[in-house]
């Protein structure tokens, strides 16, 4: 899972500072869009909301962006009313797949992930054929991080290396942990809600890079928000496959 999740946070970077930047803002506005239709435009009485605005400032969406994708979601101006599906699937290697989309047409969407996952070896599969359990992610020493997040209610602090810590908690507690962390003069980067897999399976060569196209080949969908999967690939496979 370690190897997927530099993967997709290396990805994030790439998009927020090159081409593909404007998919990356189509995603996020959605997400605001959706978050503030569901919860209200007052991120904060909205936690989803809350999260979704921090990641459009850290992907440095301009602040009119931001505003016109709340009052979209609340009404105030016309927008797309969007409906979240989440679909299931294997990619090669028996990697299980979790993808997350926000679509105006369901049938499209369901007609498009499927052909990709066939176009990059995979196939998709029956609901609740992937079975996960979901965690927290939001983004000193590693005992004072330790400390202040398990006094806080969090369930786990995973070292990352050079890039901090991950702290993981309960969903309904991350706001609560957020601001604990803050509180205590730590500073949190990003704030969401992941999926995290129960078991993983490790891939290498040409299989992790058969793994990582089809990753890639989903994200590309303007529909797909996330994309997530169980594959351990190690930080030389990816370095060879040139995302680092």
């Amino acid at each position: 899972m370690s190897g997927h999740n530099r993967w997709t946070k290396i990805k994030r970077q790439k998009e927020a500072m090159g081409a593909s930047k404007g998919k990356l803002f189509t995603k996020l506005i959605k997400e605001i869009t959706v978050a503030a239709r569901l919860g209200g435009g007052d991120p904060a009485g909205n936690a989803r909301l809350r999260a979704a605005i921090l990641a459009a400032r850290e992907a440095n969406m301009p602040g009119d962006n931001i505003t016109r994708a709340v009052k979209k979601g609340t009404g105030e101006l016309e927008g797309v009313h969007y409906e979240e599906v989440t679909y299931e699937g294997y990619a090669p290697g028996g990697v299980a797949v979790l993808v997350e989309c926000l679509t105006d047409n369901r049938h499209r969407t369901a007609g498009d992930v499927r052909a990709t996952f066939s176009k990059g070896g995979g196939n998709l599969a029956a609901e609740g054929s992937v079975a996960w359990s979901i965690q927290l992610k939001p983004g000193p020493t590693e005992d004072r991080v330790m400390d202040a997040a398990l006094e806080a209610g969090a369930d786990d602090v995973v070292p990352q290396g050079t890039d901090g810590f991950e702290v993981r908690t309960d969903p309904a507690a991350l706001h609560h942990v957020a601001g604990a962390l803050e509180r205590a003069g730590l500073p949190v980067g990003e704030q969401r809600w992941i999926y995290v897999p129960q078991n993983t399976v490790k891939v290498e060569g040409d299989g992790a890079k058969r793994v990582v196209k089809l990753l890639e080949l989903l994200e590309d969908n303007d529909d797909v928000q996330n994309v997530w999967a169980n594959a351990d690939i190690s930080d030389r496979d990816l370095e060879a496959l040139g995302a680092s």
